[in-house]
């Protein structure tokens, strides 16, 4: 074996070291992915609406600081009443925060009359939900449609691809290479990689997504 076999192998994530990440843990996802659940069982549309800016935010930016931007947000009132300058100076640390308090300005604009509870409870699935979404609310793309509707507890079962999920599917052999801009062709084409491989590895979508951001944050987090 040479140099470059030996350096390919090394980075090859095999499915005992899943297990082995997983089993300590499950309990902590489960409980995760039930308060995601509790949101949708429990929340107003102020709460979804939170929970939308988070996901518009989380673009190329870390999801800890995104989370305490809407924490500024929401403490000051501003996702209700703010101007977009006004909440474009609370996203500290928020990549291209120009465009994304534009992007909040105009949900707010689309459900001020209109219930986001209700339109995300009026889709058949998860998955019409999802593409309505990323053809209605400018800044979603299907990474981000997908996690809005996992963080309410509705979409479990959709993939939220973003560039650390997409690295350790490619470590664990499920596709070949990290696309630079999936298409929604490619995107869907993943997810059902995904699910495939969640199935062979009895692990659920949503719990495998955790998981594997567990694995590069160190944490299970949103």
């Amino acid at each position: 074996m040479d140099a470059e076999d030996a350096e390919e192998r090394a980075e090859i994530l095999s499915m005992q070291e899943l297990m082995d990440l997983y089993t300590p843990v499950k309990g902590q996802i489960e409980a995760r992915l039930g308060e995601f659940r509790h949101i949708w069982e429990t929340a107003s549309d102020e709460d979804l609406f939170r929970e939308l800016v988070f996901c518009l935010l989380t673009p190329q930016s870390k999801a800890r600081t995104c989370w305490k931007a809407v924490q500024r947000l929401d403490r000051k009132c501003m996702m209700s009443t703010g101007g977009s300058s006004e909440i474009q100076e609370e996203l500290v640390g928020v990549r291209f925060n120009r465009r994304k308090a534009d992007y909040i300005c105009r949900a707010r604009l689309m459900f001020c009359e209109t219930s986001l509870r209700a339109t995300v409870a009026g889709f058949a699935s998860p998955a019409t939900a999802r593409e309505w979404l990323v053809e209605n609310v400018m800044g979603l793309g299907y990474k981000e449609a997908s996690h809005f509707l996992r963080n309410i507890g509705l979409g479990e079962d959709l993939a939220i691809l973003d560039r650390h999920i997409l690295k350790n599917l490619v470590l664990l052999g499920v596709i070949d290479e990290v696309p630079g801009s999936p298409t929604k062709r490619i995107y869907l084409e993943i997810e059902k990689k995904m699910e495939a491989f969640s199935r062979k590895a009895e692990i659920p979508m949503g719990q495998l997504d955790l998981l594997l951001w567990y694995k590069e944050a160190g944490e299970v987090f949103k």
